[in-house]
C-alpha cells in the first residue's frame, strides 16, 4: 500500500495518531531532528488538508514543548497560543504520555478559552517516535468534545437513582401496610382505613410507572409518530375530561376560554397527556372555591395554551428548575398531591418533541400560569380567529 493509501485509510477508520505518524519529524543523518515529512510533499500537503479538516482537534507537541502543528479545531477550542498550549493539564498529560507512551482521559476546558463555557474533551495522547532515539519524539494529542456525553451520562445516573429512590417510597408504604392489615385482622375499621391507603400507594405507584414510561418514550426511547393535523379543541376537551373528577373533589372551577379553531401539528395523544399534566399541576396546587383558567391563542405561527391557577405560587429560585425530572417546589406536599414530579418534565419534552416550548409566570401567593407554546399547522390564522372569542 502507498504512503498515501495508507494515510487515507487510516484517517477513514478514525486513526488521526497513525496519519501523523506519516508526518512525524525525521532526524537527518548526524543532524538536528526536523519537520520533515516522511511522504512526499505533495501527499504530505494533502495530509495536512484532511487533517484540517476533521473534526477532532489534533495538535503536535514537539520535545520542548513547543506546538509544531494544531489543526483549526484544536485553535477554535482556544488551546493553543501562537507556539505553546495554555491549558497546564494538557501540557502535564504531554509529559506522562513523553515518560510513559500513550494515555487516555479527560480534561476539563475552562470556559473563557473560547467563551462558550466549560468544556470537557476526551484526550488521546501518543508518542510519535519508536522509543528508540536519543531524544523523545513528538507527542500528538487527539481532542474530542466530549461535554454532551459526559453530561448525558451524568444525567442518566441521577435518573436511576431518582428512580430507585422514588420506587421504594411506594413499595416501602405497600409491604408496611400489609404487614399493618395482617396485625389488624380483628379490627374492621382498621383494616378498611389500611386498605384505603393501600390504594393510595398502589395509585401513586401505578402513576410514576405510567409517567415513567412516557418520559422514557418521549427522550427517544421510541421514535416520534408522525406529526399531523390536531384540532387545538380536542385537546382541550380531553384534558378537561381527565382532570374534572380532580377539580370537583377540591370545589376546582375550570374555565376554558380563547380561540377556538386553532389546529397545530402534532401527535394528540401526547399533546392531550402535555395539557392534563399542566392541569393537574393547577389542580394539586390550589386550595378553596378558587378558578383554574386554560386559554388558546394563535400569537407568531404558534398555537399558545395558558393554564392560570390562583395556588401558592412558585418561589422565584425554583421557576426554572419545575421542569426537571423529579424536581418538587415543596417536598412534603409531595404525599398529599400524589404528585411524581414528572409532570411538568413530560410537558417539557412535548413541547420539545414538537418544536415548541413551555415557560411559567408566577408570584407566591397569587398563582401560576403556564403557557405551552406548539407551531401552528398553518402560519396564516383565519381572519375570523384573529379577534379572541369567547368558548360557549
Amino acid at each position: 500500500m502507498s504512503p498515501l493509501a495508507a494515510l487515507v485509510v487510516g484517517l477513514l477508520l478514525g486513526g488521526t495518531v497513525a496519519a501523523l505518524v506519516l508526518l512525524r519529524p525525521r532526524r537527518a543523518s548526524g543532524g538536528p531532528e526536523t519537520l520533515g515529512p516522511a511522504v512526499a510533499a505533495p501527499e504530505a500537503a494533502l495530509a495536512r488538508r484532511l487533517l484540517d479538516l476533521m473534526d477532532p482537534a489534533v495538535v503536535l507537541v514537539g520535545a520542548d514543548d513547543a506546538v509544531l502543528l494544531a489543526n483549526p479545531a484544536a485553535r477554535a477550542l482556544g488551546i493553543v497560543r501562537g507556539t505553546r498550549l495554555v491549558v497546564p493539564d494538557l501540557l502535564a498529560l504531554v509529559h506522562c504520555v513523553r515518560e510513559g507512551g500513550s494515555r487516555r482521559t479527560d480534561i476539563g476546558l475552562p470556559g473563557d478559552l473560547v467563551g462558550s463555557g466549560p468544556r470537557m474533551v476526551g484526550v488521546h495522547g501518543v508518542r510519535l517516535d519508536s522509543g528508540t532515539v536519543p531524544r523523545p519524539g513528538p507527542i500528538a494529542l487527539v481532542l474530542q468534545d466530549v461535554t454532551e456525553t459526559r453530561r448525558t451520562e451524568a444525567v442518566r445516573r441521577d435518573f436511576v437513582a431518582n428512580v430507585g429512590h422514588e420506587l421504594k417510597t411506594p413499595v416501602g408504604a405497600l409491604s408496611l401496610l400489609a404487614e399493618a392489615i395482617e396485625g389488624a385482622a380483628d379490627d374492621p375499621e382498621a383494616v378498611q382505613r389500611f386498605a384505603g391507603r393501600i390504594t393510595h400507594e398502589a395509585d401513586r405507584l401505578a402513576r410514576l410507572v405510567r409517567e415513567l414510561i412516557d418520559l422514557s418514550r418521549l427522550q427517544g426511547g421510541e421514535p416520534l409518530p408522525e406529526l399531523v393535523s390536531v384540532d387545538v379543541d380536542t385537546v382541550l376537551a380531553e384534558a378537561l375530561d381527565r382532570t374534572r373528577t380532580a377539580a370537583r373533589a377540591k370545589d376546582l372551577e375550570i374555565v376554558v376560554g380563547g380561540q377556538s379553531g386553532l389546529v397545530v401539528r402534532g401527535v394528540e395523544s401526547q399533546l392531550a397527556t402535555a395539557v392534563t399534566n399542566l392541569l393537574a399541576n393547577a389542580v394539586a396546587y390550589s386550595e378553596g372555591e378558587n378558578r383554574i383558567a386554560v386559554a388558546a391563542r394563535a400569537r407568531s405561527g404558534f398555537a399558545e395554551i395558558a393554564v392560570t391557577d390562583s395556588g401558592i405560587g412558585i418561589p422565584r429560585k425554583d421557576r426554572q428548575r419545575v421542569f426537571e425530572r423529579f424536581y418538587r417546589v415543596d417536598q412534603s406536599r409531595a404525599s398529599s398531591t400524589g404528585g411524581t414530579g414528572l409532570g411538568l418534565a413530560i410537558v417539557k419534552h412535548v413541547a420539545n418533541n414538537h418544536g415548541g416550548a413551555v415557560t411559567v409566570w408566577s408570584e407566591e401567593g397569587l398563582g401560576s400560569t403556564f403557557t405551552l407554546r406548539i407551531p401552528l399547522a398553518n402560519s396564516a390564522v383565519p381572519a375570523e380567529l384573529s379577534p379572541e372569542r369567547e368558548r360557549s
